[in-house]
């Protein structure tokens, strides 16, 4: 490259319409980052309000269970003030505030251990769980939705869609019973509660995990499924792919080079908002299971009235859902770029 060639300014159109994209781009962060902070506001005001709109209170727990009707006023008045449960909403919600944004969550009512420290112990347990059901959901729903798509057109797959939508109907709790009453109680061939001996044997965890994991998958599979199936008829049947079955392209690079990315764009999506389903759902498989994660956790919780437990585990829940769909604003501009062109005009 010449001097001169260093030296001449780029061409107006070029550096105006990089500007441009700069501010259309910075325009939708700025925009999709307000969404999000006003929803995590909409939720941190309703993760307070829930917990004390609850039948009872937490003087069953504070002050002794059901003897909690034996205690004086004096007393009752002591407990609460002694957790910063006798002052006003509002002065308990800015206090919430101001803890949840240090990262302090408070202390149980239950067992006084730091709500913290509960979380982090039941987390991991959590994310295998859901990490590995979102891996074989991802798999079986993805591979269903093609294969479903692709005998659609042979007038074939009506058995596998009436699958998918029956176990899509099928509430989780109920076929994680009938699981444990079938392969657990009359099989005998998987254990249907708890972890085993944990992380110290992981051929105990991973037989553990077999009911809970096949519990969440078969009833978060379907609405993949039936989301790659409909966007690979859709895309099977566009023009371009017409024409490359004309020019005699072969069935199998057919379907890798022009018709499967374009359809997993739509799978995309419902991917990253499925992993938050699947978060809700682990709640009430982990209790049904007595598996020790946050769903246990979040149940025990609403039993004994555990305001800050409670709180917690549902700030955790909520700020997961919301990481999930803001990922998937990000990652989707990446593999289209149709998003970013609309961006820019």
């Amino acid at each position: 490259m010449t001097t001169a060639e260093l030296t001449t300014p780029a061409p107006a159109g070029t550096t105006g319409g990089a500007r441009r994209s700069r501010r259309a781009t910075a325009t939708y962060l700025a925009g999709r980052g307000t969404e999000y902070a006003i929803v995590l506001a909409l939720a941190l005001v309703i993760n307070f309000a829930l917990p004390r709109a609850l039948p009872g209170g937490p003087l069953r727990t504070l002050g002794g269970g059901e003897n909690v009707g034996a205690l004086s006023t004096e007393d009752q008045q002591r407990i609460l003030a002694e957790y910063g449960l006798d002052r006003s909403l509002w002065e308990q919600f800015l206090t919430y505030l101001g803890n949840v944004f240090t990262l302090d969550l408070g202390t149980s009512f239950a067992d006084g251990q730091p709500v913290l420290d509960s979380i982090t112990q039941a987390l991991p347990w959590t994310m295998l769980l859901v990490g590995s059901s979102i891996v074989c959901t991802a798999l079986i729903g993805v591979a269903l939705g093609t294969w479903a798509g692709l005998r659609r057109r042979r007038g074939k797959g009506s058995g596998l869609l009436s699958t998918a939508l029956l176990f899509d109907s099928i509430p989780s709790f109920w076929l994680g019973m009938l699981f444990i009453a079938f392969f657990g109680v009359y099989l005998g061939a998987f254990p249907t509660f708890g972890v085993g001996s944990g992380w110290d044997d992981p051929t105990s965890l991973a037989h553990h995990l077999v009911l809970p994991v096949l519990t969440l998958t078969l009833t978060g599979f379907g609405q993949l499924f039936l989301v790659t199936r409909a966007s690979m008829l859709s895309v099977l049947a566009a023009d371009h792919i017409e024409h490359a079955r004309a020019r005699g392209v072969p069935p199998g690079r057919l379907l890798r080079r022009h018709a499967l990315r374009p359809a997993l764009l739509p799978v995309h999506t419902v991917l990253m908002m499925e992993i938050g389903f699947l978060v809700g759902g682990a709640l009430v498989v982990e209790t049904v299971f007595a598996y020790p994660g946050l769903g246990r956790v979040t149940f025990d919780a609403i039993q004994a009235r555990d305001f800050p437990l409670m709180q917690g585990t549902f700030l955790v829940l909520t700020v997961a859902v919301v990481a999930m769909n803001a990922l998937a604003d990000a990652t989707y501009a990446l593999i289209d770029p149709r998003v970013r062109t609309a961006a820019i005009t």
